[in-house]
């Protein structure tokens, strides 16, 4: 799979069964739906984190879902008055695209992950030795 903002080639890391597609150039992450959906513990808890993005405007251009090729549109989660992060989402539900430190700023809100459970998961997958 190709990134969809340098277009050079991602590299699959798993950890627990899930797979996270990375890109060692610019840093970025694809989630899949279903990766969404196990990162989470299950699709309830998955559609609810969707449900919470709101399509935000913006002058950024649009991306190209890795996986449909198709525009994806910008979302913004976070609370109004609050911290917020700006993602891009594929508009068939093929998954979510986060620039470099996006999902790290996202888990850090706390909205969804009360456990910690991705964020430990992730941290696994990302952290060097001296961060752990």
């Amino acid at each position: 799979m190709d990134c969809p903002v340098c277009a050079n080639a991602m590299i699959v890391l798993e950890l627990d069964e899930v797979e996270v597609d990375y890109c060692g150039d610019c840093g970025g992450i694809w989630l899949d739906a279903g990766e969404l959906e196990l990162l989470l513990g299950g699709a309830g808890d998955a559609q609810a984190v969707l449900e919470s993005f709101a399509t935000a405007e913006t002058d950024e251009a649009p991306r190209k879902c890795p996986i449909c090729r198709k525009k994806m549109e910008k979302v913004r989660i976070g609370a109004a008055g609050g911290r917020r992060e700006m993602l891009d989402r594929c508009k068939k539900e093929h998954g979510l695209w986060f620039d470099r430190g996006e999902l790290q700023a996202v888990l850090e809100m706390g909205h969804f992950d009360d456990a910690g459970k991705v964020k430990g998961l992730l941290g696994g997958l990302f952290c060097t030795e001296d961060e752990k």
